[in-house]
């Protein structure tokens, strides 16, 4: 299996990259040619943090929103089981998701999750140079390297605040993957930044998988039909709590999804994941998500200014997930030292362009922020003083 390149995102005749400003991630990163990019575990996830004996910790590794799913929801999940001697039937709830984002239900394509999109779009759409921009979640890379297809690595720069500048992306890719909001940098690129890397022969994968956490989801190409070769993928996971039912979607060309369903082994989603994907597409689901938007910025802000209080890390800013990435020194030694402080954080140096001083934390609620701040603050000293 051919390993994945890194080329470090910069445009050949960029000015000089400014000095970081307040708040940024990092000194930035000097432009390098491809190199053969080190080992990741790709397969690595947040839920990694808190399994087994691990499993009573607070979570701040894992970016479900917590207390879901609603109770609403479970009694339409519940009403669901009633269904299961039958075969699942997707066409109310593949109507559902069009109606919610304003499209003709042939653009839609439910899956067993964003991560089952991933391994449909590695194995059934074409493309010979596939790049996937990092730091960013890994299972698209992961799916494309299983199915033998060779992936180079676009890292954006630490000092640019992991943005996306104009020509970081080799003109002759025709399969580019990236996400918005990025995970694990929570930063948001603009929609028509976007839109702008779109090409003849390319196919643009947006990972939207956190965007319905974003106030008016705004950047979302979700209902673009003018971006030629455009593929959204959403994932209903995250804000409702739904890891265990595995429920996302696939937004793109009627053509597509042709491709991509017929990649599908049969009934790929289960009844009670289809009731909820039409559940959670109702315009009463989608009030309450936007105000759960606004209450995780309202979090976030607090969890931020909380943060700046110590001068040993750096945030990543502007964040607009529900998850915020940090830099720090002897970022692993504070890690291990939060576990047993009973806090559970996210490593970073899993992602590719990151490094063991980077970890991520899940927004949560204040009164959960202020206590992880205060075990952060006996975290912190073990390390400094060493």
């Amino acid at each position: 299996m051919t390993p994945p390149t890194d080329r470090t995102a910069a445009t050949p005749h960029a000015p000089p990259t400014p000095p970081p400003p307040t708040g940024s991630a990092a000194a930035p990163l000097p432009a390098q040619e491809p190199t053969p990019a080190p080992a990741h575990d790709l397969r690595h996830h947040g839920d990694a943090e808190v399994r087994g004996p691990a499993a009573g910790l607070t979570d701040l590794a894992v970016n479900v929103r917590a207390d879901t799913p609603p109770n609403w929801l479970k009694a339409r999940i519940a009403a669901s089981l009633d269904t299961l001697a039958a075969y699942p039937d997707g066409t109310a709830a593949r109507h559902a998701v069009a109606e919610r984002h304003g499209l003709p239900p042939e653009r839609v394509l439910l899956t067993a999750g964003a991560a089952e999109a991933f391994v449909l779009i590695a194995r059934a759409l074409p493309g010979r140079r596939p790049v996937v921009v990092h730091p960013q979640f890994t299972e698209p890379e992961a799916a494309l390297l299983d199915a033998g297809r060779p992936v180079e690595r676009v890292l954006l720069r630490s000092g640019d605040g992991f943005r996306l500048r104009p020509g970081v992306i080799p003109e002759d890719a025709d399969l580019v993957v990236i996400g918005n909001p990025t995970n694990p940098t929570s930063i948001l690129h603009g929609a028509d930044a976007l839109a702008r890397l779109a090409r003849p022969g390319r196919m643009l994968v947006v990972d939207e998988a956190f965007m319905d956490a974003v106030p008016g989801e705004s950047e979302s190409l979700a209902a673009r039909t003018d971006v030629p070769g455009l593929v959204v993928l959403r994932s209903l996971t995250k804000t409702w709590g739904l890891a265990g039912l595995r429920i996302g979607y696939v937004l793109a060309d009627p053509d597509v999804i042709g491709v991509l369903e017929r990649a599908q082994p049969l009934w790929p989603v289960s009844s009670p994941a289809l009731a909820a994907a039409q559940a959670c597409s109702a315009p009463m689901a989608r009030a309450e998500a936007a105000h759960a938007a606004h209450r995780i910025a309202a979090d976030r802000a607090h969890l931020i200014e909380r943060l700046t209080a110590f001068d040993a890390l750096r945030v990543c800013e502007p964040a607009a997930g529900p998850f915020v990435l940090i830099r720090l020194p002897g970022a692993d030694t504070v890690r291990e030292r939060l576990r047993d402080l009973g806090f559970a954080v996210r490593r970073g140096d899993t992602f590719p362009g990151l490094g063991q001083e980077w970890l991520r934390l899940a927004v949560r609620d204040r009164a959960t922020t202020d206590r992880f701040v205060a075990a952060l603050a006996r975290a912190l000293p073990a390390v400094t003083a060493g």
